[in-house]
């Protein structure tokens, strides 16, 4: 552990779940789950301490975190919405909910808002296309959602916890 590792609680905390999986590199995943809950994303110097943990190569951690949409190498805003635009949700008018967002708060697909309340994601495949267009509130899965659901699920937001 470095200095900075040791002075971070949250490295900690890392520490105790990286021995819970015996520092094998099948937990890679649980193990970066827990690691973007401690810190709100995955910064550089997260993915290269991981990858030392549990001894693989950083390629991998790298490979890995950028493969699944629900990590993240940037910080997130305090809430995040997600818009699938994989083929199904797309033909059901998840471009249409798409741009009604971005018109509406200002913030381009894949950005923050500057004060760090809210972020935007567009992602190819969520997986449930039954229920497309599939948007994401946070870590709530909707579906069968217009352009003004959306937007009248994000004012409920705006109050004091957006």
């Amino acid at each position: 552990m470095t200095g900075t590792a040791l002075a971070d609680p949250r490295y900690r905390e890392l520490d105790a779940v990286v021995r819970r999986y015996h520092r094998r590199p099948d937990s890679l995943i649980e193990v970066l789950h827990v690691a973007q809950r401690l810190f709100g994303y995955l910064p550089r110097e997260v993915l290269v301490y991981v990858a030392r943990s549990l001894a693989v190569p950083p390629s991998l951690v790298y490979g890995v975190a950028t493969f699944y949409h629900f990590f993240s190498l940037t910080p997130r805003g305090r809430h995040t919405v997600t818009v699938c635009t994989g083929t199904a949700c797309y033909l059901k008018g998840a471009g249409r909910i798409l741009q009604a967002l971005e018109r509406a708060t200002g913030i381009a697909a894949g950005g923050v808002a500057p004060d760090g309340t809210l972020g935007i994601e567009a992602v190819r495949c969520l997986g449930p296309c039954s229920q497309a267009p599939v948007v994401v509130f946070d870590e709530e899965v909707t579906g069968e959602l217009t352009p003004e659901d959306v937007l009248r699920r994000l004012r409920g937001w705006g109050g004091d916890d957006a």
